[in-house]
């Protein structure tokens, strides 16, 4: 049988380097370039033993998982056959035409033996961060923060019902000292510490034991670390939350990983103080979406020095009825005015800070507005302010602000985008991994490589405009010597082209 044309074309011996079979603005050259990787070695330097068989280096297999999450792999198994045949992935790795790719379960026994319980993984996302500023590439001004959830690999059916001890509340304790404070100058007796443990005698053993206030929850049986997650419209599915701040170009400065039925006005303390740890004195505003919209969070942004800009939240009133806001608060006497410009006077402070303003039922009868007012039948509208609500009110002045216009659009450039680009291309939107721990550690993966993609595109325009230049000016100068010696002697300080 006869040899066709395309047999010839495939037994051709390429005689050509590794260096120049990859392309010169390839994403692996950029992040080649920007970065010095040798960090890594010195980091689990503990973590191996000076004695047996030379191992893997450990720069190569974390450069394994930037390859996996860069380019969008789905499995470390993948990811190690790609490397066998994509020259840019050898010329990364360090590795040669003829080096073998470690086997793909390498990684895996690595993080079980040695890296599951390190930090290289925070490391290696702080030095990535590191680099960035001294770049010059990040703006702290102004930081945009918001959440996203990742579908956790659980089965949406397999669970079960479980009773869960409440968690007390950060700013539970400030604000039931603010309550007692607001209480005692009313005349109010002070409202006793709430506790979520009761003692309970046990009949069966004739002990005394602890009650803890409890709740019920639906957990995974697949992955129990995993929160029953349904938002709208959307199925309800197991997920983990992913908690995140980005500065004004899209750059990651601080995350957490909590399960997915956690509210973002909960843990949203979680995030700020991991924030404010790294940068607070950097910092001037934070801005947050609706949902953070809550007085303990806008007390806590203005406490620490910061200015909060949020969107205006639509009242959640009833249709038909007077909006919140159609009732005037007045100050000076403590009381609200209704759009009949009646009094609604102080009543009492609850346990949840809220002041409760009640108004006259008698005048409330025979008012001409009752129906656009209240549904109550006892005929006495109630209206609620919360002790921490002149820090909310402090918050919505900002949104008719200069730096609000300015700033509060550009979320949807900056935690949003970084949110779409990493469901799209570094897999955020599933999980293949179980457990919290696990899922946190890759997820600080994922956003440490989509700093150092951003960083790597940054650093080579910059470079290669800078470089551009460096070839032209030469040729100027050319040109300009040329021109001022022999056709214009103006440029060289001779006898103008008027006089000639």
């Amino acid at each position: 049988m006869a040899m066709r044309r395309q047999d010839h074309k495939n037994d051709c011996i390429i005689l050509s380097t590794l260096e120049e079979l990859v392309p010169q603005d390839h994403l692996v050259r950029k992040i080649d370039a920007s970065i010095d990787f040798t960090f890594i070695e010195d980091e689990v330097e503990d973590l191996y033993s000076k004695y047996g068989r030379p191992s893997i280096p450990p720069k190569v297999l974390f450069k394994l998982i930037f390859i996996n999450i860069l380019f969008g792999i789905n499995s470390m198994r993948r990811t190690c056959e790609e490397c066998k045949v994509n020259m840019a992935y050898r010329w990364f790795l360090g590795l040669s035409i003829y080096d073998e790719i470690p086997n793909y379960s390498t990684w895996s026994q690595n993080y079980i033996r040695r890296y599951k319980d390190s930090n290289i993984f925070e490391t290696i996302f702080n030095r990535i961060l590191e680099q960035a500023m001294e770049y010059g590439f990040i703006d702290m001004e102004t930081v945009f923060g918001d959440s996203t959830h990742q579908k956790a690999n659980a089965n949406k059916n397999k669970h079960t019902d479980v009773e869960v001890e409440i968690v007390k509340k950060v700013y539970e304790d400030a604000m039931l000292e603010e309550i007692n404070r607001d209480r005692e100058n009313h005349g109010k007796k002070p409202l006793k510490e709430v506790s979520k443990t009761e003692i309970m005698f046990d009949e069966e053993t004739g002990e005394v034991k602890e009650c803890k206030e409890t709740k019920h929850i639906k957990e995974s049986k697949t992955d129990p670390e995993s929160g029953c997650f349904h938002k709208g419209e959307k199925e309800k599915c197991f997920a983990y939350s992913h908690h995140t701040f980005c500065d004004k170009n899209g750059f990651v400065v601080a995350h957490i990983t909590i399960p997915g039925n956690i509210h973002d006005s909960v843990s949203f303390f979680q995030i700020y103080n991991v924030l404010n740890s790294k940068f607070q004195d950097k910092i001037k505003n934070i801005c947050l979406d609706a949902a953070y919209a809550t007085p303990a969070i806008c007390r806590e942004i203005i406490l620490n020095g910061h200015i909060p800009l949020m969107p205006y939240k639509r009242p959640m009133t009833g249709k038909g009825l007077f909006k919140k806001y159609e009732y005037v608060y007045d100050e000076f006497y403590d009381c609200y005015i209704c759009p009949n410009n009646e009094v609604l006077s102080y009543s009492t402070t609850d346990k949840n800070g809220y002041k409760l303003y009640k108004s006259d039922p008698e005048k409330c009868k025979t008012c001409p507005f009752k129906d656009q007012c209240t549904k109550s039948k006892n005929n006495q509208k109630v209206v609620t302010r919360h002790v921490w609500e002149e820090y909310k009110e402090q918050m919505n002045e900002n949104r008719y602000t200069r730096l609000w216009k300015d700033n509060y659009p550009l979320r949807k450039e900056t935690i949003e985008r970084t949110f779409g680009d990493c469901k799209e291309q570094h897999g955020l939107r599933f999980t293949r991994i179980r457990g919290l721990l696990k899922n946190e550690q890759n997820t600080t993966m994922i956003f440490a490589c989509h700093n150092l993609k951003k960083m790597a595109n940054w650093k080579w325009k910059t470079t290669s405009k800078s470089t551009l230049f460096s070839k032209i000016l030469p040729f100027l100068k050319k040109i300009i010597n040329f021109s001022s010696k022999k056709r214009f002697p103006i440029f060289r300080g001779g006898t103008p082209l008027s006089t000639i």
